[in-house]
């Protein structure tokens, strides 16, 4: 039995392809990922001679080159798309990159453990893929205000907003795909709004609004969306009557493996103790396991 694929691939396409016009009037949040990634990068002193950016519409390739000396390591950047792209399927060789980033796109794949697959077998050995999605947390505000008013007045509601990853599978999922090294973290971003339906608009200018396979046979009608809105304004603004909208941002961080990479010691094979490296005293809390 196969899993239930939560988004329509033609439907992401399509809506990536109708925020081309739109994206630059909303693009913060990807503006805020792409710098993110790049100071990240100036932190790992080795050059990447051919580089992948999927998603991102250009801004990360635009970040490094208003960096000189990161830009002097960086060779040739791939810019590749969603509104192209499917990344569960890349067009791409095996060892093709030596660096692949991933700004604000993986939240739209269907299998990601199978596109962390096929993203690492498109970079050459100890190549390294730094991959920012969005979290568990992203627009919670928004999806409590739209299932409530939509169970008041039909009694019952449809998903309305994309699921996404937490932090703690991430690392995980790394791992499963074959990375070495993996590491997840996670930013927690809070959007202030003068009315939702401005939140609305940003997303729908950055793409983002949702593509889901399964779909609510009931529409959004004016009615649920005004109930909604009243909802969102009761529960979520401050006390200058804003509204706020969370944006969790997870930053994924895996390299091919390579023989030259560090390897994690075997449980037991430690031969200096914590306490030691530390130069403290090891004391007894008087609890047991569990307590």
């Amino acid at each position: 039995m196969n899993a239930p694929r939560p988004f329509e691939p033609r439907l992401v396409r399509q809506r990536k392809r109708r925020a081309r016009a739109t994206f630059r009037d909303a693009s913060f949040l990807h503006e805020r990922v792409a710098a993110d990634l790049a100071d990240r990068l100036e932190a790992i002193p080795r050059p990447f001679p051919r580089v992948l950016a999927l998603g991102g519409e250009g801004l990360f390739s635009e970040e490094i080159a208003a960096r000189p000396e990161l830009a002097a390591r960086v060779g040739h950047v791939v810019e590749a798309n969603l509104a192209e792209i499917d990344p569960e399927h890349l067009p791409y060789a095996p060892r093709a990159f030596d660096l692949i980033v991933s700004p604000l796109a993986l939240h739209w794949v269907n299998d990601l453990p199978g596109a962390l697959i096929q993203l690492r077998l498109a970079l050459k050995p100890d190549g390294l893929l730094l991959a920012s999605l969005f979290g568990g947390e992203t627009l919670h505000e928004l999806r409590l205000a739209l299932i409530e008013a939509e169970s008041e007045l039909t009694g019952g509601a449809g998903p309305r907003v994309a699921p996404f990853a937490d932090l703690q599978d991430i690392a995980g999922l790394l791992q499963r795909a074959g990375y070495a090294l993996p590491a997840a973290d996670r930013d927690l971003l809070v959007v202030r709004y003068g009315e939702p339906m401005r939140l609305l608009a940003d997303l729908r200018a950055m793409g983002e609004t949702a593509a889901l396979a399964e779909r609510s046979p009931r529409g959004l009608s004016r009615r649920i969306l005004a109930r909604a809105f009243e909802i969102y304004r009761a529960r979520f603004s401050d006390a200058d009557d804003r509204v706020r909208a969370t944006f969790e941002i997870l930053t994924a961080t895996g390299w091919a493996p390579h023989e030259s990479q560090q390897k994690p010691l075997r449980p037991g094979a430690a031969k200096t103790r914590l306490a030691d490296a530390l130069g403290t005293k090891e004391q007894s809390t008087g609890e047991k396991p569990g307590d």
